[in-house]
Order: C-alpha cells, then sequence, then structure tokens
C-alpha cells in the first residue's frame, strides 16, 4: 500500500486515498484529511466519526449511510449537509476507515 504524508504524518492509502491501518488514525490527521476536502468538524461531525470508529471493530466493514442514521441518531438528511456530496465516503475518509461497500 502507497504511504502519503498528512501533515507530520505518515500514513498507509489504498488507491483512492482512503486510510488502510485502522492505528494509524487520530483526531489530528481527522481535522486535516476533513480540511482537505473542505470541511471543518463540528461536534456534530465529531458524532458520526465516533460512531463509524466505535462500530468498525465490530463488523470489519464501514457502516452504511442507513445504520449512522439509525444508530446514532443523526437524520440522513443532516448527513448529507455535514458531509456535502457523497455523506458516507467522506465520513469514512475523515474517519479513517474503508470506503463503505456499494460506494461508487
Amino acid at each position: 500500500m502507497p504511504v502519503v504524508t498528512v501533515g507530520p504524518a505518515e500514513v498507509h492509502v489504498d488507491a483512492e486515498g482512503f486510510l488502510t491501518e485502522y492505528g494509524e488514525w487520530n483526531e489530528e490527521l481527522a481535522e486535516r484529511l476533513a480540511a482537505g476536502i473542505g470541511i471543518e468538524l463540528t461536534d456534530e461531525h465529531w458524532k458520526a466519526i465516533s460512531f463509524l470508529r466505535a462500530d468498525y471493530p465490530a463488523h470489519g466493514e464501514t457502516a452504511t449511510l442507513r445504520r449512522v442514521s439509525v444508530l446514532a441518531g443523526i437524520p440522513i438528511k443532516r448527513l448529507f449537509a455535514l458531509f456535502p456530496g457523497k455523506p458516507a465516503k467522506k465520513m469514512a475518509y475523515v474517519a479513517g476507515l474503508p470506503k463503505p461497500r456499494g460506494c461508487v
């Protein structure tokens, strides 16, 4: 896997730029990744990101948009406002997780 530098950190990524090593992620890295795609993280963003980070080890895959909405209690419409365009991909990217299944 390629290694890229994000701020002071070197991280392993796949061909699309998603982190491949769960343990390389931290909140500072998340802030930098979000800034790189034009998002300034708020408490609402962190609620979604924290849910994804906690859910991933138990299921072995990145939660779907619907799962985040239902279990984290964030309406899908709000997720689109927080992570415009492709919220599932952007949430996973910032959370340092693989691209969700079904995302093109």
